[in-house]
């Protein structure tokens, strides 16, 4: 598995760098951009090498994308001792165009996208593929492309739409309208369902595995589901979570301390996870966010805001199996605990979770809430309250049932790639509450800080893009 991995991360290597490096020729035993679609192995390198980066922090991953958009909205207070100048702008909403982000999520997804489009091209124009497999990582390619989008035009909204790897032609894109982004990554995922696979793979894309690690039919139509409701299609948006659910044969909600679990662990909530690989740790999550009883500090760099500890309601089970604490110098520091394994080089019990069925349940309650249908999202809601422990809802007016559907979202989301500041922007409530929030963590809201600049490097290098407003 370690060679494996170590391949896989070489051959993303070029794809991810290849715009910076010269070319040069290959040696005879080489793999290079020209030879790995030659065969299966490495051709699935190529997107494996992804999810690897992915796991281990390099690409935007779970860890970093939960950590800074937890601190832009109102999930993490920063701790004081902290020095990173990167994180205090994500935490204080004070980016610099001139600076750029820090972790850089542009940068990240566009090196995605520059590889998904290479495998697309690189795969259709090889006739060496076995035909599953070819069919397989089309399918993984325009998932990926789609994550991609979708998370770049939630942070930085219309963004230049690159579908090739043609250099010529990307330098120069304009940014495309946010409407027209949300249109290619609806097209991505509906491809994509068609493409892949029903069934869990293992690495050769050929066998059946037990873990959910390989993005299949039923990943797209999460992130589909997903991709409907925020752009306002509730129909379709229920639709595609109606067909997860009602899929009781390979997804079920589990217990709480099950959740983050690896599927095969016993965990049919998971649709889609990122493997631990040889890094000691089982998830960036736990490594990041589990604070030592001697308290934060540069490596655990955050804990929970009050105002989200307390907005859990009396006896609900998620804050005592979801959030532990550590008390040091006379205060209490808590901090998420769905991931449990923070010990260097653990057993494996636990993978990160991109998508879980427990976030379905509650995009088909709002979507049916939104369609005036407040009976069965309610129904849907009080599935993830049950499990909770809490008490069934009998709330009948609409409006007061979307306010609850978001409270239950924050309450069941939090520090999960993160959906709290992404809702905050797409219900048009993060002008009510970030206000006070940016002034307690010493900083000044404006509306325009919804949305993420663009470099100035970015800029320069492509004079037909235009910086969102506010930013100079």
């Amino acid at each position: 598995m370690r060679n494996q991995l170590m391949i896989a991360g070489a051959i993303l290597f070029l794809f991810t760098g290849c715009r910076k490096l010269v070319e040069v020729q290959a040696p005879v035993t080489g793999i290079t951009a020209g030879n790995v679609y030659e065969t299966d192995a490495t051709a699935i390198a190529v997107m494996t090498g992804m999810y690897t980066q992915m796991s281990l922090s390099s690409l935007p991953d779970g860890a970093n994308l939960s950590l800074c958009l937890g601190m832009s909205a109102d999930e993490f207070t920063l701790y004081a001792g902290v020095t990173n100048t990167g994180y205090q702008r994500y935490y204080q909403n004070a980016h610099s165009a001139l600076l750029g982000l820090t972790p850089d999520f542009w940068t990240g997804f566009y090196n995605m996208i520059y590889t998904t489009n290479s495998v697309l091209e690189g795969v259709e124009n090889s006739p060496a593929l076995t035909p599953a497999v070819k069919q397989q990582l089309q399918g993984e390619a325009k998932f990926m492309r789609a994550f991609s989008y979708y998370y770049l035009v939630n942070l930085f909204g219309g963004v230049p739409v690159v579908t090739s790897t043609n250099y010529n032609t990307n330098g120069g894109l304009a940014r495309s309208a946010a409407a027209d982004v949300w249109k290619r990554i609806i097209v991505d995922l509906t491809d994509a369902k068609a493409l892949l696979s029903g069934t869990y793979l293992d690495a050769t894309l050929l066998k059946a595995s037990a873990e959910r690690v390989r993005p299949t039919r039923w990943a797209a139509i999460g992130l589909l589901s997903r991709a409907y409701l925020y752009s306002g299609d509730y129909v379709n948006a229920a639709a595609m979570a109606d067909t997860l659910i009602a899929n009781a044969t390979s997804f079920s909600i589990v217990g709480l301390n099950s959740a983050f679990l690896k599927a095969s662990a016993g965990n049919n909530e998971a649709i889609w996870q990122l493997q631990a690989v040889a890094t000691g740790f089982n998830t960036q999550e736990a490594r990041l966010f589990i604070i030592p009883s001697t308290g934060p500090a540069a490596s655990f760099p955050v804990y929970l805001r009050d105002s989200l500890l307390n907005s859990f309601e009396k006896n609900d089970k998620r804050k005592t199996s979801w959030i532990n604490s550590v008390t040091t110098g006379g205060t209490t520091y808590s901090f998420p605990y769905k991931y449990k394994v923070n010990t260097v080089n653990a057993a494996v019990t636990e993978f990160s979770t991109v998508l879980r069925l427990g976030e379905q349940y509650l995009i088909r309650a709002e979507a049916r809430a939104k369609l005036h249908n407040t009976t069965d999202a309610r129904t849907d809601m009080n599935v993830i309250r049950k499990r909770a422990g809490l008490d069934t809802l009998t709330l009948t007016d609409e409006t007061a049932l979307l306010d609850t559907l978001q409270h239950e979202r924050r309450v069941e989301l939090f520090s999960e790639w993160g959906h709290r500041w992404l809702d905050l922007k797409r219900t048009g409530k993060a002008d009510a509450v970030m206000p006070a929030v940016t002034a307690a963590k010493g900083g000044t809201w404006s509306t325009n800080w919804q949305l993420y600049p663009i470099a100035f490097k970015e800029l320069q290098a492509d004079p037909a893009l235009k910086q969102n407003e506010g930013y100079n």
